[in-house]
């Protein structure tokens, strides 16, 4: 097995039969992340700022959108510890995964005002609004399923990127990326997400699993086409 496939299934240790079946499903995807340009870009620490900027102006619009379907997943829930464990997460992305681009905003110059009026570009609005609707016309379990991609995927690209660069978290710019997707707080929300999916997947024909990997991979590719976005600064 290679180091990346090693490092991803390390990375994703403890995950049930469920996603281990969601992440084989996605795995040609996947493998294609930490080679993107973007990706390299921060890996190695030659992206240009300036794209840096546009991408996590983008990605903070869409965290919203991205919160909001972890809400329509409370909504859906119908056990307390489901309801708790999605209403948990809205909370890390707003006071946690938000703060990573708040901090770099203030080092770029960009106020929170800017910020706010950023307009989604084509590509990001139609990964949210997929997402949304997903969690409008599905259940729970549909909601974890397109939720997962974003937040699994981002927590393996920071370790891979470590992997290929020991010194990426330690980057004067693109370290506190890494070090926010690697840290114990968003690793620790990830596993919780993991253990919700199997919870709610109990019991699941293979028809409703099949359903659920096609959510998984089009997620997948909607992750890849953003960061196709963010490196051609699409509008």
């Amino acid at each position: 097995m290679e180091r990346s496939e090693k490092n991803r299934m390390q990375v994703l240790c403890g995950c049930g039969e469920t996603t281990r079946r969601l992440l084989e499903a996605a795995s040609g995807i996947w493998a294609d992340y930490p080679e993107h340009p973007f990706v390299k870009g921060m890996t190695d620490g030659t992206l240009d700022h300036e794209a840096f900027q546009y991408y996590m102006l983008q990605d903070y619009v869409y965290l919203y959108d991205y919160a909001r379907v972890f809400s329509l997943g409370a909504a859906k829930a119908e056990g307390e510890q489901s309801m708790r464990c999605f209403s948990r997460a809205v909370s890390l992305i707003l006071d946690g995964e938000m703060d990573i681009h708040r901090a770099y905003m203030k080092r770029l110059g960009i106020s929170e005002e800017r910020a706010e009026q950023t307009k989604p570009a084509l590509d990001n609005l139609a990964y949210s609004s997929y997402m949304i609707r997903i969690a409008y016309e599905g259940g729970a379990a549909e909601t974890a399923a397109a939720i997962l991609s974003c937040a699994l995927s981002y927590e393996w690209i920071a370790h891979e990127m470590e992997r290929r660069n020991p010194a990426a978290s330690e980057h004067p710019f693109f370290g506190e990326w890494v070090r926010g997707y690697t840290g114990a707080s968003y690793c620790e929300g990830n596993r919780a997400l993991i253990a919700l999916t199997e919870e709610l997947t109990k019991g699941y024909t293979e028809q409703q699993l099949e359903a659920l990997e096609e959510i998984f991979v089009n997620c997948s590719q909607f992750e890849a086409r953003f960061w196709d976005m963010a490196w051609e600064q699409r509008t």
